[in-house]
């Protein structure tokens, strides 16, 4: 039996423990938090007149086309359909305009939303069925270096700033001037092209501890699992026969924890080829998302809206909690590529629903600034491999593969490593 250790409880170190045990392997898992879900945890807060409360340390969506997170879903026994709030592709303003894809096979469903989007003419409409057909043509396909704005370049102002940027920043977390156009083709052509559903928005109608961590968590205490909660590992070294991690002996390792500790730990391995994996992680560059969590605000027309974003207008998305399975009233407002204080941030999210949803009640409940929430998914870059030295891997969503920082790069990636 093989002894692993897994350093790191988020999402790709729990589906790298949960594979490993499946396969008949001795699995320790370290998380030096309390909370097990790493970027993607719960969050106890309280609301204003003091009720206690759990949110998440950031609003988080999924799609239709994340296929091994689903299926690690089931595999515990959580039905995706109970747990998340599926709905077509939808980015519809307060105002009304926007797209909506109806529920068809790809690619007619995105076709109809384009034929249907509201306040698009029809030369908006036409540059991105143009546009669509010529990336399909290639293959979704495009030079290295090349940004989302540059493979854009065709489109009209509308279509950018109502489908491209809102789409770009939600899943790239980086604005299309800086953001890989490799990396955002991809995702379209998984997403958008691949399959039936695969651009569904997935809201979770639960917090994120309860939509996979926590279930997760007692798989493998049942299952053999050792779980080392809140202990964080100083140092992994080899040794003669495998490698130890702090005072204990293991066959193998992984470094499923963030890049930023996972380049830690490497430094200190006396290994050429480790030292080199280090400097790559190290030099990843990081981009924030600030979640600023709202109430009295009533009910919005869906359970998400965009927002119409820029300096003095931060936020790109608002969700409705209360239609989530959370508190009437309570919404979540996102901002992604966040770089801004959080006081100037919260003042800002308020006075923007004041003015673009009418809402002038609303009382902050809390701001959650992660400010390394992903790395910056730019072109050209190069992401650090799976393999840091013999014995050693890592995983985690900013290990080299196609996806940007992602739940779903995470899974696929701590899979990945077990195998």
């Amino acid at each position: 039996m093989t002894r692993i250790a897994v350093i790191g409880a988020g999402w790709a170190g729990l589906a790298c423990a949960i594979e490993a045990t499946r396969a008949g392997d001795e699995v320790t898992l370290f998380e030096a938090a309390r909370t097990l879900g790493g970027r993607a945890r719960a969050l106890p807060a309280h609301l204003p007149d003091g009720r206690p409360i759990v949110l998440d340390n950031g609003q988080h969506i999924m799609i239709g086309a994340y296929s091994a997170t689903l299926a690690l879903m089931r595999e515990l026994g959580i039905d995706p359909d109970a747990v998340l709030h599926r709905m077509p592709l939808t980015l519809r303003f307060a105002d009304g305009g926007g797209l909506q894809a109806p529920r068809w096979p790809p690619p007619l469903d995105l076709l109809a939303g384009i034929l249907g989007a509201r306040g698009w003419s029809w030369r908006d409409k036409g540059a991105l069925l143009r546009t669509a057909l010529r990336w399909r043509l290639g293959g979704f396909r495009c030079e290295p270096g090349a940004t989302v704005a540059a493979i854009c370049a065709t489109l009209t102002p509308r279509v950018m700033a109502e489908l491209v940027e809102p789409l770009c920043i939600s899943a790239l977390n980086i604005p299309t001037a800086r953001a890989s156009g490799q990396v955002f083709l991809r995702v379209l052509r998984d997403a958008l092209f691949a399959e039936r559903g695969g651009a569904d928005l997935l809201l979770p109608r639960v917090d994120l501890g309860a939509l996979l961590p926590d279930v997760a968590a007692r798989w493998l205490a049942q299952h053999g699992a050792r779980l080392r909660i809140g202990v964080r590992v100083q140092a992994v070294a080899p040794q003669a026969s495998g490698w130890r991690v702090d005072d204990e002996a293991f066959d193998r390792v992984v470094l499923a924890c963030p890049p930023w500790e996972a380049a830690r730990l490497a430094a200190g391995v006396a290994l050429p080829e480790a030292s080199a994996w280090s400097q790559a992680a190290d030099a990843l560059q990081h981009e924030g998302i600030a979640t600023v969590y709202a109430t009295g605000g009533g009910t919005l027309p869906m359970p998400m809206l965009a927002l119409r974003s820029d300096a003095s207008a931060p936020a790109q998305f608002v969700f409705d909690r209360g239609q989530l399975g959370g508190p009437q009233g309570l919404l979540a407002f996102v901002v992604s590529a966040s770089s801004g204080e959080r006081e100037t941030l919260q003042h800002q999210v308020l006075a923007q629903a004041r003015d673009q949803l009418g809402l002038t009640g609303l009382q902050a409940v809390q701001t959650v600034v992660e400010k390394r929430a992903t790395f910056a998914c730019t072109p050209a870059l190069v992401r650090p491999p799976a393999r840091v030295a013999p014995g050693l891997l890592a995983c985690g969503d900013y290990v080299e593969g196609p996806y940007p920082a992602t739940i779903e790069g995470a899974v696929r990636s701590g899979s990945a490593a077990a195998r």
